[in-house]
């Protein structure tokens, strides 16, 4: 922890004068891509007694549903197909999506229905979790996913009070999920 920069205290005093310019709590990472499911910010807290910055990911139940249904599903695929690969969505110089060849085509189909069994079926079950990684170079990494609809500012206020408290109640229920289909009118 001696190298972690997440633990130095002018890098903290400077998190400090950051956050107090903003909205006076967390700063979000803008390298990620946020968005109603899911939200990497950077919170102070304390780890075994001492001031660090949390390097947090905080997501839906929902996406975490089927971030897991979509992994079981890729690890079905591999099983299936000898010369798998990961599909890779490549788009070409007007921003549209490059078509897939016949090999990502088929697997894609595939990992479709495998995921659309595992809904039906409601295989996979998740619960809310609270993970923390100390083993980051900066600060400490913190995943967690809580069972709403949306990640917004109240619920992440709500999030960094209670774990710095100590008084975060995680709900162990085990749910699935549905994926919505999108319709176009």
């Amino acid at each position: 922890m001696n190298n972690n920069k997440g633990f130095d205290k002018k890098e903290i005093t400077e998190f400090k004068k950051k956050i107090s310019v903003g909205n006076g709590l967390y700063l979000l990472n803008s390298e990620e891509e946020n968005t109603d499911d899911f939200v990497n910010f950077f919170f102070l807290g304390k780890y075994e007694g001492k001031d660090v910055i949390y390097d947090a990911a905080l997501y839906t139940l929902k996406l975490h549903h089927q971030s897991e249904m979509y992994e079981i599903a890729e690890h079905e695929a591999a099983k299936k197909f000898p010369h798998f690969k990961k599909i890779t969505y490549e788009e070409d110089e007007f921003g549209d999506i490059k078509t897939l060849d016949d090999l990502e085509e088929e697997i894609g189909l595939f990992m479709s229905e495998k995921m659309m069994e595992m809904e039906e079926e409601e295989t996979v079950k998740v619960q809310e979790f609270c993970e923390l990684d100390p083993n980051l170079s900066y600060g400490i990494g913190l995943d967690a996913a809580l069972n709403y609809d949306h990640i917004d500012d109240t619920l992440i206020r709500r999030f960094i009070k209670e774990f710095n408290d100590d008084s975060l109640e995680l709900d162990t229920t085990l749910y699935s999920f549905q994926m919505e289909e999108d319709f176009e009118d």
